[in-house]
């Protein structure tokens, strides 16, 4: 009697490990990541010029991801534009897009990539196969589905979020000596572009004078556009300091080389 309640033992602890394994396993197949549905919708889409294609995603994981879904034809990844990821922790849903790029592409296969980010920490959990092109003629566009304006406002939330928090976050010194530095180089490069070739006018005689009219003239022509441009519309020229230190350096360099080549030209003399 002992020896055949031994034997129900073993068997029900033997079925039991057998499910445990087979649960596992499906759990596994699973995958962090998985798609509820797709905008426009369809197992064949064939997508008007410059439309985005949207996954409904859900995904599950106990450490922090990110997450891509990136479109393939005959297992080579296709010419197309993606949205940037979120971090995900945990469980929930997420939403992915990309547009093709080329009027001739075709898409038979869609992989999502989930992990840490980096190229071998990142690997694909997810196929999802679909025939995709892009149409010729200008279809009708079907009606979003709930879930899309939904997560769209979540993530335009999330990024005006993640921006007021680094707006917000305080300057580090190294952060603020970087910047200090920074300007105060594009304050040099901007005196030499305009120093240099005033110099050169007031004390070259000559075609080398002539020649420096070329990188002042640049800089007039610069200030006076911006001038100009602030009255018509105050807000024009947001990043005028970029605008003078890029001409700047451009007469800089000129300067540099026509004095150069004009010490070249007159031996070891004074400039």
């Amino acid at each position: 009697m002992a020896s055949k309640n031994s034997n129900n033992c073993a068997a029900l602890a033997w079925w039991a490990i057998s499910l445990s394994l087979v649960i596992v396993g499906v759990v596994q197949a699973a995958g962090p990541v998985e798609v509820l549905d797709t905008y426009p919708a369809g197992e064949t889409v064939a997508l008007n010029r410059n439309q985005n294609f949207y996954l409904h995603l859900r995904y599950s994981s106990d450490h922090p991801i990110v997450i891509w879904a990136r479109p393939y034809f005959h297992g080579e990844p296709i010419n197309a534009g993606s949205n940037g990821s979120f971090t995900y922790t945990g469980s929930g849903e997420a939403l992915s897009w990309f547009f093709l790029l080329s009027k001739d592409a075709q898409v038979d296969e869609i992989r999502i990539a989930a992990g840490d980010g980096s190229p071998h920490g990142t690997p694909v959990v997810a196929s999802y196969p679909i025939r995709l092109t892009l149409s010729d003629t200008q279809s009708v566009v079907t009606p979003e589905p709930e879930w899309l304006p939904r997560l769209k406002a979540r993530d335009a939330a999330r990024t005006r979020q993640a921006y007021e928090e680094q707006t917000h976050k305080p300057v580090s010194a190294i952060d603020s000596l970087a910047v200090s530095i920074l300007g105060c180089g594009m304050l040099a490069i901007a005196a030499f572009g305009f120093v240099m070739p005033l110099r050169a006018l007031w004390r070259w005689r000559g075609g080398w004078r002539v020649a420096a009219i070329i990188p002042a003239a640049l800089m007039v022509l610069v200030v006076l556009r911006l001038i100009i441009g602030t009255t018509i519309d105050p807000t024009s020229h947001n990043l005028w300091p970029f605008e003078i230190m890029i001409v700047g350096g451009l007469s800089a360099l000129m300067m540099g080389a026509l004095t150069l080549l004009r010490k070249h030209s007159m031996g070891a003399g004074p400039p």
